[in-house]
Formats: structure tokens, C-alpha cells, sequence
């Protein structure tokens, strides 16, 4: 199964590990899901950010 990555440094999506680790995010499963990246993790972040502000109270 191919994985995808985005790589954060120059905006690029990636076919498997192509870059170095600290300049990608991943793996994704779809190209789409890659290339969506940024905001896929901007959502991930908000969440945790709820939940963590939750368990706060």
C-alpha cells in the first residue's frame, strides 16, 4: 500500500518517504488526504486543544 506524505518545507506532496523526517507530515493513505494536510492537522490540534481545556475544569 502506498503512503503519502506532505512535506512541509517546500508545500509538496510526497510518494512514500522521500524527504527527511522533520520536514514531513504523514503517512497519510490518499494523495488528497496529503495534500490536505495542513489543515488536517490544524483540526487534529483544535480538537486536542478542546479536549485538553475539558479535562482542565
Amino acid at each position: 500500500m502506498t503512503q503519502w506524505y506532505y512535506n512541509h518545507k517546500t508545500g509538496e506532496v510526497e510518494e512514500g518517504a522521500k524527504s527527511l523526517g522533520s520536514d514531513r507530515d504523514g503517512p497519510f493513505d490518499s494523495k488528497e488526504d496529503a495534500a490536505r494536510a495542513p489543515q488536517i492537522i490544524a483540526e487534529r490540534a483544535r480538537k486536542w486543544a478542546e479536549e485538553d481545556a475539558r479535562n482542565d475544569e
